[in-house]
């Protein structure tokens, strides 16, 4: 068939965008590498300030920067999407004290700077963090604009084609790749493809042909019926002629990197899903997280939290506080806590209002407008600060920090086997759920999100919630 070129998708084969990006990344290591330095000679000033030795500032930049290369934060595969780069990060923090012992015992034999060592890893690494997060969303910004990003060709069924897109679309951050084309193995199914608003531009055999024409820097090939193993080896010779990457997506979507790897069998490379981290000794770590900074939390907010309680009183009749049943882990029924947000006899006008639920796709209940909320109860939830009671559920185990959507007791008897699954973690006070747009999310959606949490658990990921979390609050999507 003959391929139609407009002019905004001709490329020219040296400026491909896949080449810009890669330009972009190592200044990017660049700059990250001067961050690394400043970040080390800020924690090294906070333990002069401490303590009064300077000491630690010759010693400490360099060390710091050397736990990271040792842990690869500066690896291409760990920068600009997951949580892997804040992984890496938390691993070169804690090596930096044994590190800080063997240069002791080799070379200084300093205690006072073994001991502003050990202490600078925790400045260290809260400093880091945060940079590292603001210099990857500038990098995000700039792949937004669509210079930088590989131009993909998606090869594959329209329904493996239209699933990976939702998926991509709704990831969070910028998307490592753009959409340039599309060649269908079931071209019978074109209309679904146009409905998605991507460009059409053949089949599987005109995939050469459009690779030149539309600059094309990444193939992405989808399970099909029709592709066997003869088929897809030909796709990939295509493509190493062309000078383009080629990659297979799996069948199953919502798997976290770090769940997969590679296990040659007989010489033949199968796939590897590790199983979720869900036992109490995997958990230990976030189990304690989760309680001392939800006590710490406790402490800081104590007064702005009986500030927030005299004015829910004051502004109607009721409790300031509201308690509600609700399912943990396992099933188990606990009482969850928030600031009262609507009038004493919501529970009553429910049925009431049942016409007007925005979630009638599923289970949730959810009214824009609710005419049942306070005057302070709306702010409250626009601003999210109706929660800060949950700290208390956190404190005595029975909510997390970061986890699934806590759901009500009719919510649960009417979960089929699947959606149970997401009862196998404690409920948290925020979660992918919150940070994705909450009650403006479909049914269908939030469950996936929650499933997907779930599977794919970690520090990491608990942490790249936790810091979107703030964005979310002040954004207010969903909150009503």
């Amino acid at each position: 068939m003959t391929i139609e070129v407009t002019h905004e998708h001709r490329v020219v084969a040296h400026r491909r965008p896949e080449a810009r990006r890669r330009r972009w990344e190592r200044k990017y290591r660049s700059i990250l590498l001067t961050a690394d330095g400043l970040t080390a000679v800020a924690a090294a000033l906070i333990i002069h300030g401490t303590y009064g030795r300077w000491a630690v500032a010759l010693v400490l930049p360099p060390m710091w920067i050397a736990a990271m290369l040792a842990h690869r934060s500066y690896d291409r595969s760990a920068l600009g999407a997951g949580t892997e780069e804040y992984v890496r990060v938390l691993r070169g923090a804690l090596a930096l004290p044994a590190l800080a012992v063997a240069v002791h015992w080799l070379f200084t034999r300093d205690s006072a700077l073994l001991h502003d060592m050990i202490m600078a890893a925790l400045p260290a690494v809260a400093l880091a963090l945060p940079v590292r997060y603001t210099l990857r969303r500038r990098m995000h910004r700039r792949w937004a604009r669509g210079r930088d990003r590989s131009a993909a060709l998606l090869v594959g069924p329209a329904h493996g084609v239209a699933e990976l897109v939702a998926v991509l679309r709704r990831a969070s951050g910028t998307d490592d790749i753009q959409v340039a084309g599309v060649c269908l193995s079931d071209p019978r199914n074109a209309p679904e493809i146009r409905r998605l608003g991507l460009p059409l531009v053949g089949g599987v055999d005109d995939m050469n042909d459009v690779i030149h024409a539309l600059g094309i820097s990444t193939v992405v090939a989808l399970p099909a019926p029709e592709f066997d193993a003869d088929v897809l080896r030909r796709m990939s010779w295509t493509a190493a002629a062309q000078g383009v990457d080629f990659l297979l997506a799996p069948v199953l979507t919502d798997v976290s990197a770090s769940r997969l790897a590679v296990r040659p069998v007989n010489g033949v490379p199968l796939v590897r899903i590790q199983a979720p981290k869900l036992s109490p000794l995997s958990r230990m770590p976030k189990e304690l997280l989760d309680r001392t900074l939800a006590a710490v939390l406790l402490l800081l907010l104590a007064p702005p939290m009986l500030l927030i309680a005299l004015i829910v009183r004051l502004d109607s009749t009721g409790p300031a506080l509201f308690r509600q049943q609700r399912v943990g882990r396992y099933g188990d029924h606990f009482t969850m806590l928030k600031f009262r947000t609507m009038r004493p006899d919501s529970e009553a006008l429910k049925a009431e209002l049942a016409h007007l639920n925005q979630n009638s796709d599923g289970l949730l209940f959810k009214v824009r407008q609710d005419p049942r909320i306070t005057r302070v109860g709306s702010f409250l939830r626009r601003s999210s600060l109706d929660e800060l009671p949950q700290l208390l559920n956190v404190v005595k185990g029975h909510m997390s920090l970061v986890g699934p959507r806590p759901p009500l007791p009719e919510e649960v008897e009417a979960y089929p086997p699947d959606i149970r699954r997401r009862l196998l973690v404690k409920p948290g006070l925020t979660g992918l759920w919150q940070v994705s747009g909450r009650s403006d999310l479909p049914w269908d959606e939030a469950v996936r999100l929650d499933l997907g949490y779930v599977d794919n658990w970690s520090m990491g990921l608990d942490l790249s919630i936790l810091l979107r979390t703030g964005s979310a609050v002040v954004r207010g999507t969903g909150a009503y």
